[in-house]
């Protein structure tokens, strides 16, 4: 049978408990509060057309970016099709921007296109171990 001083010594614990989870629900989500921040990939080079900035609209290239990449590369590798319209080096050539010093950066670094939101998802990128991680112009500045 538990005292009544342990008994006492647990309702204060709970209470504290109960304390604590309300304070820390109120506190703002910012990374100084220790969560992760939502990505902010850099803008890309250019625009499609005049309505749309990417070759689909924004929430279908977030959402299915993937199979796009995967259909493009299976067409290519297995049925010869080279089209650029989902292709990974024109992604990279719009997408990866270079910084204010003119440097492209590569995809181990967080401000790389890919990385920004493939890092906050906690998605493996496995693309670069065989393709350039940088706009095919960062490439033929080094040769």
């Amino acid at each position: 049978m538990p005292t009544p001083s342990l008994l006492r010594n647990l309702g204060k614990l709970c209470l504290g408990l109960l304390l604590s989870l309300a304070v820390s629900a109120d506190e703002p989500t910012t990374a100084q509060s220790g969560r992760v921040p939502l990505p902010s990939p850099p803008t890309a080079k250019a625009t499609v057309s005049d309505t749309q900035k990417c070759v689909e609209p924004t929430e279908n290239i977030r959402r299915f970016h993937g199979q796009y990449l995967r259909h493009q590369r299976n067409d290519t590798m297995h049925r010869g099709i080279r089209t650029t319209k989902y292709s990974l080096v024109e992604c990279i050539n719009c997408h990866v921007t270079p910084s204010s010093e003119g440097k492209y950066p590569s995809v181990k670094t967080p401000d790389h296109f890919c990385r920004s939101c493939h890092s906050y998802a906690a998605v493996t990128v496995d693309c670069f171990d065989c393709h350039a991680s940088q706009p095919e112009i960062a490439i033929t500045k080094v040769e």
